[in-house]
């Protein structure tokens, strides 16, 4: 079965790196600014005459409380007006990217991330999505994958009543820990029964999947504390399950400065707390994806998976990997064939750019032929746990043992390790590499020992 993991506490200890989560290859560490709006045009356009089908992340970047955990580009304010200001510039922006695509490329996935999108006013959310479809061809028969981020503490009956009315028809719930001594510890006071109203509203209004977040390596969290989190939530049933390393980077990310280092579970905690919830999950009938997700077997993603057409993008895990992806609002990613690009992270001059009627892309890279090959050796890697060569060779005329030569010792000391099967046709990730995946991938990443690992997370 594909979701068999066996657990190698030797293993894990010896290959818990620092290292990418690859949700693109090249990631955005290799990100620089010589790319810019004309590359993006052409991306467009190439993407109009291949008559791609389109995938959009709309980034609403406004909280009106902080958690100290959280290493998103976000804007704290209790201000609501704010949100309009951002909001006629993001019009802007999703009227100027538009005008480059044909109007009949269909959207046939839809997200909103941030932040907190229903920080937004309910007559603030109709006019986005109202502009949405006057622009783009949004599909009017709930086949799209139209999902929503959700604060429960910042949604109620009639706020999930409105989205499902708007076209979401996928929800995915931040609750990271219901430990209140957590809670307190990461200034994210959320209790079990507004999180079940909300998943209550979901289901009865036939939203098509819920998906909750989870964080292990909190403060305060034990192993028995979080066991209890999870078996509450396994209660609830969600459709997906998300389980978050945390890592805490003070350095890179303000927010987390306020939380007590001394307060944080000890490496072997988080361990144990990662061992016991994939115990629990799997014991309840989900299946490991992969990386840090898990859904139910009659899940779109256990699936592909089990068809090995599953993919991974800026998004996650997804079913939609052929499309192109448009990032719209402050710090989006954007992934148009071969180009990357990003918006500016900084909401003024991401507000003032397009005030001028000038995108806001600010960096980017556009893949040369090796990383168009690393990329699908990865991708296969990391959402199927196997490669065949003769796939990648086909795909780019080459030899594969050939033009990778020199990885093959580690290649060879991971399967003595028991990590992978290498043999002359294939790598199959074994069930004691599953969760180390991350590692294998690193194998073949060109550009990782350029950049300090402490820019990453660990693959644990």
């Amino acid at each position: 079965m594909l979701d068999a993991i066996r657990w190698d506490t030797d293993l894990i200890r010896r290959y818990d790196l620092a290292g990418p989560r690859y949700t693109s290859y090249p990631t955005a560490v290799q990100f620089n600014s010589q790319v810019g709006t004309f590359d993006l045009f052409h991306a467009l356009r190439d993407s109009r005459k291949a008559q791609r089908p389109l995938s959009l992340y709309v980034h609403v970047p406004f909280c009106a409380n902080i958690c100290y955990y959280c290493a998103c580009n976000k804007v704290i304010t209790k201000d609501r007006g704010r949100a309009q200001p951002y909001l006629q510039r993001l019009e802007q922006e999703i009227q100027l990217i538009a005008c480059h695509l044909d109007p009949t490329q269909k959207v046939e996935q839809l997200h909103f991330g941030g932040g907190t999108p229903t920080f937004l006013s309910h007559d603030e959310l109709r006019q986005l999505m109202a502009h949405l479809r006057k622009h783009f061809n949004l599909l009017d028969d709930d086949s799209g994958d139209y999902g929503i981020e959700i604060d429960p503490r910042e949604a109620d009956w009639s706020t999930m009543g409105l989205l499902r009315e708007l076209g979401f028809n996928r929800v995915s719930i931040g609750l990271q820990d219901l430990d209140p001594a957590v809670q307190r510890a990461v200034n994210r006071l959320q209790s079990l029964e507004e999180t079940r109203a909300v998943i209550d509203a979901a289901r009865t209004l036939q939203f098509r999947s819920i998906n909750i977040d989870l964080i292990y390596g909190l403060p305060r969290q034990t192993p028995e504390n979080f066991a209890r989190t999870v078996e509450e939530v396994i209660n609830l049933q969600p459709d997906r399950l998300s389980v978050f390393n945390y890592a805490h980077l003070p350095e890179r990310f303000m927010p987390q400065r306020r939380i007590n280092s001394n307060e944080l579970p000890t490496p072997a905690q988080k361990l144990e707390m990662l061992q016991r919830t994939i115990e629990q999950l799997i014991g309840a009938g989900y299946r490991y994806i992969g990386m840090d997700h898990f859904a139910l077997p009659d899940d779109e993603l256990a699936i592909a998976q089990e068809e090995s057409t599953l993919q991974r993008n800026f998004q996650g895990y997804t079913t939609h990997g052929h499309c192109d992806l448009i990032g719209l609002g402050v710090s989006a990613i954007s992934q148009i064939g071969d180009l990357y690009c990003q918006n500016s992270s900084d909401l003024n001059h991401y507000q003032n750019t397009l005030a001028s009627m000038q995108l806001a892309t600010s960096r980017g890279l556009l893949c040369n032929a090796d990383d168009r090959l690393r990329r699908a050796v990865i991708q296969q890697l990391i959402c199927n746990f196997s490669l065949e060569f003769s796939d990648i060779e086909q795909a780019f005329n080459i030899d594969f043992q050939g033009y990778f030569g020199e990885l093959w010792p580690q290649l060879q000391d991971m399967a003595k390790d028991g990590l992978i099967e290498l043999d002359r046709d294939r790598i199959t990730i074994l069930p004691a590499g599953r969760l180390l995946v991350r590692s294998v991938c690193m194998v073949f990443d060109a550009y990782l020992e350029q950049h300090s690992r402490q820019r990453f997370s660990r693959v644990i």
